[in-house]
C-alpha cells in the first residue's frame, strides 16, 4: 500500500512539474517585457558568433558585425545596453521562448516556418541563398549537384528552403553543420562538393579568404529572395514597436545606408522602404 501511495505521489509531482513548466514557457512567450527591459536598461540578443559579416567574434575575442552595430544603434535611442549571448543557432526559437535571450538578431530571415514560433520586426536587409563550390569542381549551376553532396548549417534559411518542395536543387546527399566555417573545411577537403548558404555570408567570407579565387558563387533566379529581420517573442508587442520605430528612424537619417557601405561597400542590400 505504501509503495502505491509513493508511486501516486511521484506521478503527481511529475504532472505538477510539467504543468508548471508549460505555464512558465507560455508566460515567457506571451508576456510583454518592455517595462522589465527599460527598468533594467539591458536587452539580450542571441547570435551565432561565426556568422560574418552580421555578428562574429574577431581574433581578439571582441564581437563585431553589421547586426552588432545595428542593434546598438537601435537601443541607443532608448538608453538601453545590448548584451550579446552566443547560442546554438538550431535552438534559437527555444532560447527566445525560454527567456534566455530577448531577441534573435543575426542574419535572421523571415520565413513562414519561423512565423509560427516568433514575431518579426520590419525587415532591414535583403538577402538570398547561393551555392558555393570550388572552381575546379566543374560545377556551374544548381542542377549539377544532383549526384553530389551538399553542406548547410543546421536551422538555417538554406536548410529550410532546401527541405521545402523546391525543385531547383536536389543533391545526392546532405551534411548539416553547427557553423558554416566547418562546411568550408569539408569543401576544401573534398568531403562535400557544395555549400548552400546566405549570399551576404558567402560574399564576405570568401572575399576575406587567402585563396578567394578558388571558389565560385552560383546564384539561381528561381531561388526566392529573403529578408533579414529581428526575431521577437509574440507577446513582446511593445518591444517590437520600439524596434520598428528605431529602425525607421535609422533609415530616414541615413544610418542604415552607412552600415551597408561599411560592411558591404555598396547600397544594393539596403531595403530602402
Amino acid at each position: 500500500m505504501k509503495k502505491k501511495i509513493l508511486l501516486l505521489l511521484s506521478l503527481l509531482f511529475v504532472l505538477v512539474g510539467l504543468t508548471g513548466c508549460k505555464s512558465i514557457t507560455k508566460s515567457a512567450n506571451s508576456e510583454d517585457t518592455w517595462n522589465k527591459i527599460s527598468r533594467k536598461k539591458e536587452v539580450v540578443v542571441g547570435l551565432d558568433d561565426s556568422f560574418v559579416p552580421m555578428g562574429f567574434s574577431k581574433k581578439n575575442g571582441q564581437l563585431a558585425g553589421y547586426d552588432i552595430d545595428l542593434a546598438r544603434e537601435v537601443f541607443k535611442r532608448y538608453g538601453i545596453k545590448v548584451s550579446f549571448q552566443t547560442i546554438d543557432w538550431s535552438m534559437n526559437a527555444t532560447e527566445l521562448r525560454n527567456g534566455t535571450i530577448d531577441l534573435i538578431w543575426n542574419g535572421y530571415s523571415i520565413t513562414d516556418q519561423r512565423k509560427k514560433k516568433v514575431a518579426f520586426s520590419r525587415p532591414y536587409l535583403r538577402n538570398g541563398q547561393v551555392l558555393v563550390v570550388k572552381k575546379n569542381s566543374g560545377i556551374h549551376d544548381f542542377a549539377q549537384m544532383k549526384d553530389k553532396t551538399l553542406g548547410m548549417q543546421t536551422g538555417s534559411t538554406a536548410e529550410q528552403w532546401y527541405e521545402s518542395k523546391q525543385k531547383v536543387l536536389k543533391a545526392k546527399s546532405t551534411v548539416l553543420y553547427d557553423q558554416i566555417p566547418n562546411s568550408f573545411l569539408d569543401l576544401n577537403a573534398g568531403r562535400i562538393q557544395g555549400i548552400l548558404l546566405d549570399e551576404v555570408y558567402a560574399n564576405y567570407y570568401i572575399a576575406h579568404m587567402a585563396k578567394s579565387s578558388d571558389y565560385r558563387v552560383i546564384e539561381n533566379k528561381a531561388v526566392p529572395a529573403d529578408l533579414f529581420a529581428v526575431g521577437i517573442r509574440k507577446g513582446d508587442k511593445t518591444l517590437r514597436k520600439k524596434i520598428n520605430a528605431s529602425l525607421l528612424a535609422l533609415q530616414k537619417d541615413g544610418k542604415l545606408e552607412q552600415l551597408n557601405e561599411k560592411w558591404f561597400n555598396r547600397k544594393s542590400n539596403y531595403l530602402g522602404k
